[in-house]
């Protein structure tokens, strides 16, 4: 499954205070995306969040089209909820207040990936065979 990581330009310090903004972030129901009867299934699988001194980083992992996940996160309550409370903490603003400005900052944001590796998954309900 593809990844994709995507920066945050932060004021240093402030490492407590951004833990405590994303320990309350409302998770969606279910990690489906809505798509178009012509899309591919597009499944948000993980996410994870990294910090050091001014910089800090989401990877996520995904399956599907990357312009479905990043459209459907710009709509998402809990992610607006997160962007505006990011805003005191912030060295350079984000505009995400628009699905417009939330794609163009995402990708403006986006990590140039130079390697990706994965074991093998095994599929639901099946049991990984030793070789």
């Amino acid at each position: 499954m593809p990844f994709v990581a995507i920066t945050y330009d932060i004021k240093p310090g402030c490492d407590d205070e951004l833990a405590e903004i994303f320990d309350s972030f409302r998770r969606v129901g279910s990690p489906a995306v809505p798509a178009g009867a012509d899309a591919p299934a597009t499944r948000i699988l993980a996410t994870a969040l990294f910090i050091r001194d001014d910089t800090m980083v989401r990877f996520i992992e995904y399956e599907g089209d990357l312009d479905t996940v990043i459209r459907h996160m710009a709509s998402q309550p809990g992610v607006q909820e997160i962007e505006r409370k990011l805003k005191p903490y912030l060295t350079k603003p984000r505009n995400t207040a628009t699905v417009e400005g939330f794609v163009a900052t995402f990708r403006s944001s986006m990590l140039r990936c130079i390697s990706q590796l994965a074991v093998p998954r095994t599929p639901s309900g099946g049991a990984a065979k030793a070789s």
